[in-house]
């Protein structure tokens, strides 16, 4: 299978490929040794894997990859008007970081908001630099998600705008070196996961939206 990469990871990866080679040919091995190591751990941080999952119009696909933390009820309109569930994606830095669109639809809202690079918890991420968006699909079903930052993110990426139209599955950014993802359902939603399970993004179905 080929393997596919997240071109955002080269900025990172080529300063230590250089070093690593330079360690080499001045023969300071135990540093091309580490050098050599920290590209390895990069260049599978950046990974970027192929996966295909349910193309029914009511499943959720996750995200984001990781482990669920937390599955809660909210106060309508507190996130967007409509949604009152949520479930949160906590990623470590071994797991996938691209983040793939849950459903097929529009984009109908797009919020960043700046703010710190704090520990996340479980239940608080607030302080945090993140990105909010907001999708329905042709049935008017509607949900939304936040890219939060964490303790070792460096940047959120969104590739896409307000207006856009996406597929289930495709990608939508990523967020580098550990971080959350937060989802949010209809009260009508069937969720699918509970904490401590490990969804796998664009492949795991977290949630369904019934017609």
């Amino acid at each position: 299978m080929r393997f596919r990469f997240a071109p955002e990871g080269w900025i990172f990866i080529i300063p230590f490929v250089i070093l690593a080679i330079l360690a080499l040919l001045i023969q300071w091995y135990p540093a091309a040794i580490v050098l050599s190591a920290v590209a390895a751990f990069l260049f599978h941080f950046f990974r970027d894997p192929h996966r295909s999952g349910s193309e029914r119009h009511v499943d959720v696909l996750s995200p984001a990859d990781g482990t669920v933390v937390l599955v809660k009820d909210i106060p309508d309109g507190d996130i967007w008007p409509g949604l009152t569930r949520q479930v949160s994606i906590l990623m470590s830095v071994f797991d996938v970081h691209v983040n793939r669109a849950p459903m097929a639809g529009r984009i109908v809202h797009y919020r960043y908001t700046p703010g710190a690079k704090l520990a996340l918890s479980h239940k608080s991420s607030g302080e945090n630099e993140q990105n909010l968006i907001v999708m329905t699909d042709h049935r008017g079903a509607t949900l939304a998600f936040k890219q939060i930052a964490g303790l070792l993110a460096r940047r959120i990426v969104f590739d896409k705008k307000e207006g856009d139209t996406v597929a289930r599955g495709e990608r939508i950014g990523m967020i580098k070196f550990g971080s959350r993802v937060d989802v949010f359902f209809p009260p009508l939603a069937k969720i699918l996961v509970k904490p401590g399970d490990k969804p796998r993004v664009g492949l795991t179905v977290i949630a369904e939206i019934p017609e």
